[in-house]
């Protein structure tokens, strides 16, 4: 018996949807928020640019960029717990691109 058996075997007992969804349209969402996962935190690439280009970040929290990075923490552990590989990838790159705005406006703040 294969783990993914195992891992179907344990979302049905629980009564959630075995991954991949049999459903083509539960097929399609889990993909466009695998992609939304991704696209979001890559969205932030040009304020992090922006920020170490120019040396400024007046107008940058790093106390709301550090409290964001701090609680995508939480999610990546509640991700693993549920061998959830989207919620994971997704927080991991949203804690990058927090942690280095809030790095960038501590260092160039006004």
């Amino acid at each position: 018996m294969s783990l993914r058996h195992i891992h179907i075997r344990k979302r049905k007992s629980r009564g959630l949807e075995p991954y991949p969804a049999k459903s083509f349209w539960l097929r399609a969402l889990d993909r466009v928020v695998l992609l939304a996962g991704v696209v979001g935190p890559i969205a932030t690439i040009p304020q992090i640019i922006n920020i170490y280009s120019t040396h400024s970040a007046g107008n940058v929290s790093a106390l709301t960029f550090g409290v964001y990075a701090f609680f995508n923490i939480f999610w990546i552990l509640y991700g693993l717990a549920h061998k959830e590989f989207p919620i994971v990838l997704t927080f991991c790159l949203w804690l990058v691109v927090n942690t280095i705005v809030a790095l960038g406006a501590l260092t160039y703040g006004g």
